[in-house]
């Protein structure tokens, strides 16, 4: 019995999601990435790969990435969330998603995409709703960046406020 369902996702309200067809209990490995291997420098030079579109890579070492942009890869449907029960794991050219907490039945399966902070932070809003969510798209260690930016431009407001 497959683990997942496809479903309309609450946290992408355009698209699909994924879904836990059973408890599972953590660790549980879920179901692996599929894509095709390519090249660093296929990715660097690439059309398909501008932040302007959906992106399903991931670096695999200093030579490949997968890239997992194909209607027959299912684990690409999963959202990214600030507070995720799986995450993607990996081992030589290959990637799978397992259970990092206890999932109920019919739970939405989320990872953090771990995007990283840089200019362009900003171009990924996160609609998780998730209590720790700092509104875009960035991996958990660099979230305080985000959330410091938030608190600092709070406190103008309220000092502002105040005169």
């Amino acid at each position: 019995m497959k683990l997942y369902r496809i479903k309309r996702s609450k946290i992408d309200n355009k698209g699909r999601g994924l879904y836990a067809a059973k408890d599972i209990k953590k660790g549980t490995k879920i179901l692996d990435y599929k894509g095709k291997i390519i090249t660093n420098k296929q990715v660097d030079e690439s059309d398909k790969y501008d932040n302007g579109k959906p992106i399903y890579l991931f670096t695999l070492n200093k030579r490949y990435t997968l890239d997992g942009d194909f209607s027959w890869n299912t684990a690409g449907l999963i959202n990214h969330s600030c507070n995720p029960n799986s995450q993607y794991d990996g081992k030589g050219l290959k990637i799978w998603i397992t259970a990092i907490k206890d999932i109920k039945r019919g739970e939405e399966f989320t990872c953090d995409y771990g995007f990283g902070y840089d200019e362009d932070y900003r171009q990924f809003p996160c609609k998780c709703g998730a209590k720790n969510c700092c509104g875009f798209i960035v991996r958990e260690e660099s979230r305080w960046r985000i959330n410091k930016k938030f608190a600092m431009s709070n406190k103008k407001k309220l000092i502002n406020n105040s005169h």
